[in-house]
Parts: C-alpha cells; sequence; structure tokens
C-alpha cells in the first residue's frame, strides 16, 4: 500500500533539503506582502465611506410601503397617511398599458386608502342619488379637498380629482386590485358581476380588468412568495433555531466520537449515508407510487408551469419520480467510489485518525469556526444594509402623464408648478405623478459604481476572512505535527500563536490572495447577470460562449481556491510572501501528485460523507415535523403556508455548521498532509533525520525510524 512518487519531474523545483534547525512554523518571520495590505485598508476606508454616504442620502421605506402620486409612503407611522396603508388606483385600466412594463408605474393616479372598495358605485350615481351614505364613502377615494356636493361630475373628472367608478376589490401586497373571480366555464367575474359601467357612458368587461391587475402587479408579483416566505419564518423561526441547534450538538458528537473512534465512525457514516440516502429513494417511491390514479397527479412540471404554491409540485408524480431518479444516481456514484478506492481508504481513514490527535491536542481549533461565522456575519449584514440603501437612495422623480397626445408626455414635471405651468395649459388632460425613484445629481450618476464597489469589497472582505481562518488552523495544526514529542513539543496556545502572526505579518498576504479570488468571483456574477440578460436573445453563438465562460471561470475559481488554501498553510509555516508560498505549495504537490490524487481527495470525500450525513439526519428530521407526518407532535408543528421553507432553511444551515466544524478537519488534513509530504522529503528514518510522522502512518507507508519517538 506504499504510495512512492518515481523521478519527480525536475521542472517543479528540488525536494526540501534536510534543515536540524526546523521545529516547525518560524518564529522569526517580517511582514509579507506590505503594498497589498495598504491597499486592503484603503479599500476598507473606502467601503467605509461608501456605507455612510449610503446611510445618508438611502431610505428603506421605499421597499417597505407603497408610493402614492406624491410620493409619499401608505401606512408608514408618525405621518397623515399612517391609518391609509393601501394604494388604490384610479383607473386600474391603464395599468394595461405597454409603459408599466417599461417604468413600472401605472400612469393613473393613484391614492392611499384605509380599505379596498367593496362595492360597485359610479362617480354620477354617487352624486345624482339622494344617499349621503354613497357620497361620504365615494368621497374617501377621491384626491384630499375635492368639494364633493359643489363641484360638478364633470368637472371632477376634468380635471383628475376622483375616479369614475368605484369596484370590488381586495388588498394584494398593499395594493387594491379587482376582487377576480372565475364561475363555470371560466368566466372572469367581479363580484359576480361580468361587466361594469366605467361612470363615462361604456361598458367595461371583467376580462380587461384581469389583464390590467396583472400589469399593475408587474413589479410586484414576486413580493406575494416573499411575504408568505416572511409570514413561515416569523411562525417557525424558534423550531429552525432548535433545528440549527441539534445540527450543531449532532456534529460536535460526530466530532468528539471522530476523536477517539475514527476508525470505526468512518465505516459507520459511510453505512449510514447509503442507508439515508436510500431511505429517500423508499420514500420518494412511495410518494410517487401513492399518487397512481390520483386527479392531476399526472400533469407534467412543464404543463404547470411556474407556481408560487411550490406546495402544489409535491401533488404531481414527475416530481417524486425526479426526486427518485437523483436520488439514486447519487446512491450509486458512492458507491462505485467506494468499491474502487475501498484500498486507499485505509490510509485516508490514517490520515484522519492522525487529525483526529492533532484536534485533541488542539481542542481550541473546534471552537475557531464560531469566530469566523461571527466575522462573516458582520460582512454579510453590513453589504445587505449598504446594499439596501443605495438601492433606496434615489430621488422623486415625476412625469407627465396623459390620456391624448401632448408633446411633453413621460417628460420630468415638478408637481408643485405644474398646474401653472406651459404644460397644463397646452395638455389640459396631463397630470404630473410619481414615476419612479431616481435622481441626476453627482451621486446618482455614479450609484450604480457604489453598488459594485459594495459588491467586491463584500467578496473581498469575506475571502479575507477564511483566509484568516484557514492560516490561523494551519498554523496551529503545523506546531503539532514538527513536535517531535508529542504534546510536549507542543508550543501553548497554538491557536491564538497562529493568530497573532497571521494578523501582524500576513495581513497583505491574505489580502493578495482573497483580491485574486474576488476578482474571479466578480466576473462571474457580471457573467450571470449578462445569462440573465440574454434568456430571451436567439443569438445561438452568444449563449454558447457565455456558458463557455461560465464553465471557464468557474473551474479557475475552483483551482485558486484549491491554490489559496495550500499557499496559505505553507504561509503559516514558513513566513514567505503570497506568490512565493503559492509556487512552493504548487511544485510540493505536483512533485508528490500520485499521493494527492489518492490521498488528498480520498480523505475529502469521507469528510464529505460525514457532512453529508448529518445534513440528512437533521433534514429527515425537519421534514417529517414540519410536513406534519409525526402525529406525537403533530400539534406542535406550526401552521405554514410552504412547509419547505423551514426544512430548507435548517437544511441549508446545517450544511453551514456541518462545514464549519468539518472545515476544521479538512483543514488539519490539508496541514498534515503538505507537512506530511515535506517530512518526507526532509527526512529518512535515520536517528540523524527521523521522521516526524506518527507510528500508524509509517506502518501503513513501510517506514520505519531507526530511533522510534514518542507519539501519542
Amino acid at each position: 500500500m506504499e504510495l512512492e512518487e518515481k523521478n519527480p519531474d525536475p521542472k517543479y523545483g528540488e525536494s526540501r533539503k534536510f534543515d536540524p534547525n526546523f521545529k516547525g512554523p518560524i518564529h522569526n518571520r517580517g511582514c509579507t506582502d506590505i503594498l497589498c495590505c495598504i491597499l486592503f485598508i484603503i479599500a476598507l476606508l473606502g467601503y467605509f465611506a461608501v456605507g455612510i454616504l449610503a446611510w445618508s442620502q438611502g431610505d428603506p421605506r421605499k421597499v417597505i410601503y407603497p408610493t402614492d402620486s406624491k410620493g409619499q409612503f401608505c401606512g408608514q407611522a408618525g405621518t397623515p397617511l399612517e391609518k391609509k396603508p393601501l394604494l388604490f388606483y384610479f383607473n386600474i385600466l391603464k395599468c394595461a398599458s405597454p409603459l408599466v412594463l417599461l417604468e413600472f408605474q401605472c400612469p393613473t393616479t393613484q391614492l392611499c386608502v384605509e380599505s379596498c372598495p367593496n362595492r360597485h358605485l359610479t362617480l354620477v350615481k354617487a352624486k345624482l342619488g339622494l344617499s349621503k351614505e354613497d357620497q361620504d364613502y365615494y368621497k374617501q377615494y377621491c384626491k384630499e379637498g375635492v368639494d364633493f356636493s359643489k363641484t360638478s361630475a364633470p368637472e371632477i373628472l376634468r380635471d383628475g380629482l376622483c375616479p369614475s367608478m368605484l369596484m370590488p376589490s381586495k388588498a394584494f401586497t398593499r395594493r387594491c386590485l379587482p376582487a377576480l373571480g372565475t364561475m363555470k366555464g371560466g368566466v372572469v367575474v367581479v363580484g359576480n358581476e361580468t361587466t361594469f359601467d366605467d361612470g363615462e357612458g361604456a361598458n367595461v368587461n371583467a376580462t380587461e380588468l384581469l389583464e390590467a391587475s396583472k400589469k399593475s402587479n408587474v413589479v410586484v408579483e414576486a413580493r406575494q412568495v416573499a411575504m408568505r416566505i416572511f409570514e413561515d419564518y416569523t411562525q417557525s423561526w424558534y423550531w429552525i433555531l432548535l433545528g440549527l441547534v441539534i445540527a450543531m450538538v449532532v456534529s460536535l458528537i460526530f466530532i468528539v466520537l471522530l476523536r477517539f473512534l475514527a476508525g470505526i465512525m468512518i465505516w459507520v457514516m459511510i453505512i449510514l449515508v447509503i442507508l439515508v440516502i436510500g431511505y429517500g429513494i423508499f420514500h420518494c417511491y412511495m410518494e410517487f407510487a401513492s399518487l397512481k390514479g390520483e386527479p392531476g397527479a399526472d400533469v407534467t412540471i412543464r404543463d404547470l408551469g411556474l407556481q408560487t404554491d411550490f406546495s402544489i409540485y409535491l401533488q404531481i408524480r414527475q416530481t417524486w419520480l425526479a426526486f427518485m431518479i437523483i436520488l439514486a444516481i447519487v446512491e450509486v456514484i458512492i458507491i462505485l467510489l467506494l468499491i474502487f478506492l475501498r484500498k486507499r481508504i485505509l490510509i485516508a481513514i490514517a490520515l484522519i485518525k492522525e487529525a483526529s490527535r492533532a484536534v485533541g491536542h488542539v481542542m481550541s481549533s473546534l471552537f475557531y469556526p464560531l469566530l469566523t461565522f461571527a466575522l462573516l456575519a458582520v460582512v454579510i449584514a453590513y453589504w445587505a444594509i449598504t446594499a439596501v440603501f443605495l438601492s433606496t437612495s434615489n430621488e422623486q422623480v415625476y412625469k407627465v402623464f396623459n390620456t391624448s397626445e401632448c408633446e411633453y408626455a413621460r417628460e420630468t414635471c415638478d408637481p408643485k408648478t405644474f398646474n401653472t405651468s406651459n404644460i397644463s395649459a397646452q395638455c389640459p388632460d396631463a397630470e404630473c405623478l410619481f414615476a419612479f425613484y431616481g435622481g441626476e445629481t453627482l451621486y446618482h450618476k455614479y450609484l450604480i459604481l457604489f453598488q459594485f464597489y459594495n459588491v467586491f469589497l463584500f467578496f473581498w472582505c469575506a475571502n479575507f476572512v477564511t483566509a484568516l481562518g484557514q492560516v490561523t488552523l494551519a498554523g496551529a495544526f503545523a506546531s503539532y505535527y514538527w513536535a517531535f514529542k508529542k504534546p510536549d513539543d507542543i508550543p501553548a496556545y497554538p491557536i491564538f500563536s497562529s493568530l497573532g502572526r497571521a494578523l501582524r505579518y500576513h495581513t497583505g498576504s491574505l489580502a493578495f490572495g482573497s483580491l485574486i479570488l474576488s476578482l474571479v468571483q466578480v466576473i462571474r456574477v457580471i457573467l450571470e447577470y449578462l445569462d440573465h440578460k440574454l434568456k430571451g436573445a436567439q443569438n445561438k453563438f452568444a449563449k454558447f460562449l457565455l456558458s463557455c465562460l461560465k464553465c471557464c471561470f468557474w473551474c479557475l475559481e475552483k483551482c485558486i481556491k484549491f491554490l489559496n488554501r495550500n499557499a496559505y498553510i505553507m504561509i503559516a509555516i514558513y513566513g514567505k510572501s503570497f506568490c512565493t508560498s503559492a509556487r512552493d505549495a504548487f511544485f510540493l504537490l505536483m512533485r508528490n501528485i500520485i499521493r494527492v490524487a489518492v490521498l488528498d481527495k480520498v480523505t475529502d470525500f469521507l469528510l464529505f460523507l460525514g457532512k453529508l450525513l448529518i445534513v440528512g439526519i437533521v433534514g429527515i428530521c425537519s421534514f417529517f415535523f414540519f410536513s406534519g407526518r409525526i402525529k406525537a407532535v403533530e400539534e406542535a408543528a406550526p401552521s405554514l403556508n410552504y412547509y419547505w421553507v423551514p426544512i430548507l432553511t435548517v437544511v441549508v444551515g446545517s450544511y453551514l455548521i456541518a462545514h464549519g466544524f468539518f472545515s476544521v478537519y479538512a483543514m488539519c488534513v490539508d496541514t498534515l498532509f503538505l507537512c506530511f509530504l515535506e517530512d518526507l522529503e526532509r527526512n529518512d528514518g535515520s536517528a540523524e533525520r527521523p521522521f516526524f510522522m506518527s507510528q500508524n502512518l509509517l506502518t501503513l507507508l513501510k517506514k520505519s525510524n531507526a530511533e522510534a519517538k514518542s507519539v501519542d
């Protein structure tokens, strides 16, 4: 089972020479990549400046509240419209205009109201009728200050003071839209009526209202799903937290057991992963079989299209068939890999056992991911808040809307001076209405650059935090490996010592590596944006070229992550600059390419199975709980719109938690692996040049020390 590298290619540098003074991570080191450190600090200062500027200009209320024709927020606390949370359209039919798709604004007066109309009533009927109740009811949907009793109906319609008619409506995403329904035969109705008098002598068909309602809601259609998802989170957040805590406990127990029973736990983990996925296949088959013969169950996903109620997809057989096929493919791939790698798994287990000993002697490493999580949470929160404030820092822009020909149509206007301007004289039916948020100042011209800078610095800071964690853990575990007598020669507080060295000497190197990775990630974001914009394009060559570029940059990102990770290990050990460390790590791996392919990747695969097992256990439990399939706790399960929302959240959160714990093991394995390769190059097992690796690794590799050293 020995893995020897025969005659390494000399173009990858010479093997490491024996150095009797080398005892692990070098303490006498200097600052590296100072220029990049200065650049990173300047970029951070600029990031703070952008944040302060955005917070001074932005207004998140624009995202929360609908806006009337004057740019005022409906339902905002502390304003005259506090008790008017809903937006009412004077003429919903105008929302069917193509202008809505261009400017995301209906060319009709919009008013904040307390409640939506619940009956059909025309302006003429309200004016000519003797009922004061009808007049008072109609008046609440007119502009403020209208003298309803003294102004004639033609004058009211001419000046656009009131709508020509009211119709039964319902609040949808804080907007009053016609209460549409269907009768037998698919006839569209509003309040059991198919046609309406529009108050101007014409009849309006309910089908026309349906089209107008769809167009008026083009911007906020996704908000319905978002609001339901938000409601589900408010109902189930404590159960989600409990699920994440359980995932953390399971991950911790697994890591502790791995420390003492690495060999047994690996095989148990492999068997359980196969069983969990096997159960998933069985469950999908049972659901698929149970839907046989059910009405509508044979509808295809293509025919169903995109639905906001995702639970509908679980009522068709094709969904469960797709799940079953995907799980079966994953199961077959895992089993085949285990069959072909069965001999290599023993060496990988020995490496994981060695990592378990290292983690056992550096127990504080298990808690370091908490610091990484906290720093990443700060970075994400700062980016999200800044993005919201930047996107809401535009000013109110008003434009001319009219029903007849007008040369000033769609031009910018000022509502305060509009009635006294030439526009109102030349176009009597024109109105100056709020259109959208924008601006023409210097700040607004460069707003897109600020957004781009926010995204770029988010990637840079997030990658820097990740790099800091990697170099810190690498330094601590390298201290363990190069301690000849374990644990006596391990320095005190290895995590804190390594963190101090990283921040004091290598901030520039970490920033350099993070910058390279961030540039590639930003390019990938731009390519995704272009792909989204070109989805409707017919140019096949452009689509093909874009797909190739996306694939290439995805591969490039993976390669850079791999090189960065190994470069950080070399930085932690030798304290050299990023480029030098990356070159040394690359050459070391290339001189031992067979060992890299066999050992390193197999251990990564085994650790991935561990994460998959934890996610599978927690995911299955959360599925049975939130879907109400556990009778004992059925009453405790919250009532949800989409039960997949908390399930998906728990699954993703569980994976991140498991990844956090297993990332310590993965970094430990990678560090020990590079140290192991250096050990083989530096030493030969003689009394003068003994190996530093454990006796288990020596035995598996059929090597020995002339004088046995003390091992754990």
